[in-house]
C-alpha cells in the first residue's frame, strides 16, 4: 500500500506543520510542538476547552479548534494518545482564568495522561468529560466503558457554544455531559487501514466482507458478514442506534452525521444518508441538522459511521449557534 509521506517518523510533525500553514488561525505550541491552539487564545472570563487524541483521525481531534469549538488540542503519534507534556500544555493554553473543560475520547492512554496533566497544570479549576458514543464497544449496562468516536464533534459544538455565551465551567461541563449522554454512534468497516511504516493492515477484512462496529483503531466489531446492499446495512445500523436512544421519548428532533472513515466516496455517503433520512422519517423523527462528510476518520479505512444526537431544545439551540473551525462552520 502506497502512502504519500516522507518518512514514518516525520509523519505527524509534517502533517501538523502543513495544517497550521493552511489554517493560520491555529498555531503549534508547547515544549514539543505537539499541542495546537487557537491563535487568538482564550479571552479572560471565558471557559476554555481542551481536547486531544492520537493522529490519524483528521478532522478529529485537532481540526475542531475555533470560535465556538475547542481551544487547544494535544496530539499524539498515529493511533496513540498524546504524551503527558502535550496534555499539560493543552490545559494551560485553554486557561483563560475561568476554568478548563477537558473533553476527549474514552481511551486508556488519553485518560491516564490527561488525569496526570490535570494535577500538573497551572490551574486546578478543571472539569473532565469523556465521549462514550460508540455503541459497539460495550453494552448499554457498561456505557462508561464505551469508546468515543465521531459523536464527540457534537459535544465540542454544544460545549463551545455554551462557553461562548459566558457560561460557567460547571454549566459548560454539564452541557458536554448531556450531549454525550444523548449521542450514539455505530461504524461499519469495509476495508482496514495501514499505519505509516507498517507492513500490514491493522485488521484484515476479506474482499467481500464487512464488519459492523469496527473501531477506528481496528478494534473488533460486533460481527463480520458478506457485503450486503447499502440499504440493508443502514437499516441494521439505524435499528441498533434507535434501540440505544435516551429514555425520554418526547424529543423527536435529531442531529445526524453520516461520516466517512477515510476512503469512502462522498457519493456513497449520500446513498447512506438517503436511507438514514427515510428510515428516521418513517419513525416520526425529524432531522434538523444533517451532516454528511468526513468528520472523524481512520487513515484510509473504507467504511462509514452513523451518529444520532437526540436533541432537546437547549442542545438544538447550541448546535445551531454560529461557530467556525477549519473543517466545519455553522452560520
Amino acid at each position: 500500500m502506497k502512502k504519500f509521506i516522507n518518512t514514518p517518523e516525520s509523519y505527524v510533525d509534517d502533517m501538523l506543520t502543513g495544517l497550521v500553514m493552511a489554517h493560520p488561525d491555529i498555531v503549534r505550541k508547547g515544549k514539543q510542538g505537539r499541542t495546537l491552539a487557537r491563535r487568538d487564545g482564550v479571552s479572560n472570563g471565558r471557559v476554555g476547552i481542551a481536547t486531544g487524541g492520537g493522529a490519524g483521525h483528521l478532522p478529529l481531534f485537532a481540526g475542531y479548534l475555533g470560535e465556538g469549538f475547542a481551544d487547544s488540542c494535544a496530539v499524539g503519534n498515529v493511533f496513540e494518545g498524546p504524551n503527558l507534556q502535550s496534555c499539560v500544555d493543552a490545559i494551560n493554553l485553554a486557561d483563560g482564568g475561568s476554568g478548563v473543560l477537558l473533553l476527549y475520547g474514552n481511551y486508556g492512554g488519553d485518560r491516564m495522561n490527561f488525569d496526570m496533566a490535570s494535577k500538573l497544570a497551572a490551574t486546578n479549576d478543571i472539569e473532565t468529560v469523556l465521549a462514550t458514543d460508540d455503541i459497539a464497544s460495550a453494552s448499554r449496562e457498561e456505557m462508561s466503558k464505551r469508546r468515543g468516536v465521531a459523536g464527540i464533534v457534537f459535544a465540542y459544538k454544544a460545549a463551545g457554544a455554551a462557553a461562548r455565551t459566558g457560561a460557567s465551567l460547571k454549566d459548560v461541563a454539564d452541557i458536554a455531559r448531556r450531549t454525550v449522554a444523548r449521542t450514539r454512534t455505530i461504524g461499519l468497516g469495509m476495508k482496514s487501514c495501514r499505519l505509516p511504516g507498517a507492513t500490514g493492515e491493522i485488521s484484515e477484512l476479506g474482499d467481500n466482507e464487512v464488519e459492523l462496529g469496527l473501531g477506528i483503531h481496528g478494534e473488533p466489531g460486533l460481527w463480520r458478514r458478506p457485503m450486503a446492499s447499502a440499504d440493508a446495512l443502514v437499516d441494521e445500523m439505524i435499528s441498533r442506534l434507535l434501540e440505544e436512544g435516551p429514555d425520554d421519548k418526547g424529543h423527536r428532533r435529531l442531529a445526524v452525521m453520516v461520516n466517512g472513515l477515510g476512503a469512502t466516496p462522498l457519493e456513497e455517503l449520500y446513498i447512506a444518508f438517503r436511507r438514514v433520512g427515510n428510515v428516521l422519517a418513517a419513525q416520526g423523527l425529524h432531522v434538523v441538522m444533517p451532516l454528511v462528510g468526513s468528520f472523524a476518520t481512520s487513515m484510509e479505512m473504507a467504511g462509514l459511521s452513523v451518529t444520532l444526537c437526540f436533541l432537546d431544545d437547549e442542545l438544538e439551540k447550541l448546535l445551531s449557534a454560529q461557530a467556525t473551525c477549519p473543517f466545519w462552520s455553522v452560520q
